[in-house]
């Protein structure tokens, strides 16, 4: 496999404001659908051999946007599970949870049909997209594109450079960008991260 490019969704009303989406299908705003609009010309700088996506609608038409083709559905590739800290702000669960952490502390319960995941959960998610993904076949040089969210594609960054889940915190992922993890002397790096249109 080549590089890996990793591709958050455009901005939608909730991801402006801070509250965390999981399995809430929230459209992509205006703005959302021009941020994937401009990664098209990012994209077409690669040869992409295989391209996948979560099964949110602001994932998919992020790719369709995008321009990409032959996106393969992938449930593996959803958002976290927040359980009862869906549609929630890190501001308001702090509020009752001074110190609270996802990457460390994971969420609190939700409703039937929403149980919530540990960051450890969520990592062994990403293990086993990041199996599938390997295992796809693509020819010499190209890359396969992963579109999806911004908590679990850090987390997935964390498990590829082999790190624990906790370690997703240290990746700042922006809505609308690309992001690739390619090699150096064969071992997983960080080759760009939070790229948009003029950076």
């Amino acid at each position: 496999m080549g590089d890996l490019l990793l591709v958050r969704h455009g901005e939608t009303e909730w991801s402006r404001s801070g509250r965390h989406t999981g399995s809430t299908d929230v459209p992509l705003t205006g703005h959302g659908r021009d941020e994937a609009r401009a990664l098209a010309p990012l994209l077409r700088a690669h040869r992409v051999g295989a391209a996948f996506a979560s099964p949110a609608a602001r994932a998919r038409e992020t790719a369709e946007l995008a321009g990409l083709r032959r996106v393969r559905v992938d449930a593996g590739l959803r958002e976290w599970d927040y359980g009862a800290y869906e549609g929630v702000t890190t501001a308001e669960i702090q509020r009752t949870r001074p110190d609270w952490f996802l990457f460390t502390d994971g969420v609190a319960p939700g409703p039937p049909g929403r149980p919530g995941e540990t960051p450890e959960q969520v990592g062994e998610r990403a293990d086993r997209v990041l199996a599938r993904i390997d295992a796809a076949p693509t020819g010499a040089g190209e890359c396969a594109v992963l579109v999806a969210h911004g908590h679990f594609l850090r987390v997935l960054t964390a498990r590829r450079l082999g790190l624990p889940a906790s370690a997703g915190a240290l990746f700042l992922l922006e809505t609308g960008t690309l992001c690739r993890l390619g090699t150096e002397h064969g071992r997983p790096v960080i080759a760009a991260w939070n790229v948009g249109p003029g950076t």
